[in-house]
């Protein structure tokens, strides 16, 4: 039996129950799953049938009202401001995850919030990326990282965990793959002594959180122009902009 999500001019088709092989589950064995998108055309014989790679993009955050607008929920916020800008209703669960099904221009999307604390978000990463049989190339990972300054941003191929316990545990259920992208915005360093576990769960100042809602647009147009060109002139553009936006000339 199959499940349908429709978009315009797009179709997805995924079994309800799936076995497959994993490039970073090496052990279960596979029946493949195809995604099909069919361009409009004046009559059923002129359809042109062409294939793209699916999306899974993944925003790291805790659930729950207590730590919405907070540091550590960023991955959250991104995940919502393409959900806005790209009509992907969130209205799913699956995989301990809050998840919408949809696209950008014609590639299908999967947005994905994990409703496990962010420690354990590898939790739903993993089993997402095999049901819906995205390769490591394309999971984008994005989450809040200290050792950039607010509100600014960087989007790489791959990298390492940083430290970051969610990016440590995505890493760790992927079998030890970190050869995946990720969006990372800047949340800054605690101020003083402050304890840094209270740094990320406080909410943002005014100044820092007018910087952050600018950040989410531009993010998002980010990851718009990743899933359709993958990582060519214009990703390195946005990336030096990013490391400039906030210096005087």
């Amino acid at each position: 039996m199959l499940n349908a999500v429709s978009a315009t001019n797009l179709s997805i088709s995924c079994p309800r129950r799936l076995q497959f092989q994993h490039p970073c589950l090496r052990k279960i064995r596979s029946a493949p799953i195809r995604i099909r998108i069919y361009a409009s055309a004046p009559n059923d014989e002129e359809r042109l049938k062409v294939e793209y790679t699916p999306w899974l993009i993944v925003g790291l955050g805790n659930p729950g009202n207590k730590y919405h607008g907070t540091r550590h929920n960023v991955g959250f916020e991104m995940i919502d401001q393409i959900s806005q800008a790209e009509g992907v209703p969130m209205n799913t669960i699956q995989s301990k995850a809050l998840i919408g099904i949809g696209s950008i221009g014609e590639v299908p999307i999967v947005l994905a919030k994990p409703q496990a604390y962010i420690n354990f978000s590898g939790e739903s990463v993993a089993p997402l990326a095999l049901y819906y049989q995205v390769p490591l190339r394309h999971i984008l990972l994005i989450y809040d990282e200290m050792s950039l300054p607010n509100g600014v941003m960087k989007l790489q191929p791959k990298g390492g965990h940083g430290h970051h316990n969610g990016v440590r545990s995505v890493v760790g259920h992927l079998d030890g793959r970190r050869e995946f992208p990720r969006l990372c915005i800047g949340i800054g360093n605690p101020p003083g002594n402050m304890d840094m576990k209270a740094f990320l769960l406080q909410k943002f100042s005014s100044v820092e959180r007018e910087q952050i809602n600018a950040a989410l647009v531009q993010g998002a147009a980010a990851v718009r122009t990743l899933v359709l060109h993958g990582f060519d002139k214009s990703i390195r553009r946005f990336n030096l902009g990013q490391r400039y936006k906030y210096h005087k000339v």
